[in-house]
């Protein structure tokens, strides 16, 4: 059973969309009308998606679910009259999963949450997959910068640099990068 966060940013009550969400068997716990609340309540609550029914999404709404984004992502259903592209590009950059522009109905609440869940998790993979491969991208500069010092100040060629961070590697049990972070390190404290 998913547990839904609501958050109102309308003068409207919560009511029909709370009614919607425990018919269709989701469990709602808890509900704001302020947005500065949401990291707190984000924290506290643990909701698995959280819903912001709003008119026009304001600009203090959407800071506060950018940093929800970042510091505690899951997946953001937005609700919305507003159509305008800028209003879905800004939803979308601070961490909206699923815009909905008019048309809250019960029968679209269990679609709309599934979709907002596969397009979180399908961000979220992205995101790993960035930063691992900037992760190695980094070592491999690393790496790099380490053979370039060695063939400068040994007289060595690439492949011979590169077996010498390898076999010293091994022989200390450590990681490559790690040993070329000690050559660029050692080669730092001499210059």
């Amino acid at each position: 059973m998913l547990r839904i966060l609501l958050v109102n940013d309308t003068p409207r009550h919560f009511g029909r969309l709370r009614e919607g969400l425990e018919k269709a068997g989701y469990c709602v716990v808890g509900e704001s009308s302020d947005a500065f609340l949401l990291p707190r309540q984000v924290a506290a609550l643990q909701p698995d998606v959280i819903i912001v029914d709003t008119e026009s999404p304001s600009r203090d709404a959407l800071e506060q679910v950018c940093v929800v984004s970042q510091s505690d992502p899951r997946p953001i259903v937005m609700f919305t009259a507003d159509s305008q592209g800028d209003s879905i590009r800004a939803a979308i950059q601070s961490g909206v999963s699923a815009y909905i522009v008019e048309g809250l109905s019960e029968a679209r609440l269990a679609p709309i949450l599934q979709v907002a869940q596969a397009r979180f998790e399908a961000d979220q993979q992205l995101k790993t997959q960035l930063a691992t491969a900037e992760n190695r991208l980094a070592e491999r500069k690393t790496i790099d910068r380490a053979k370039g010092l060695l063939m400068k100040h040994k007289g060595l060629d690439e492949h011979a640099a590169y077996a010498w961070l390898r076999a010293n590697a091994m022989q200390n049990n450590l990681k490559l990068v790690e040993v070329a972070e000690r050559v660029l390190a050692m080669a730092d404290l001499l210059a």
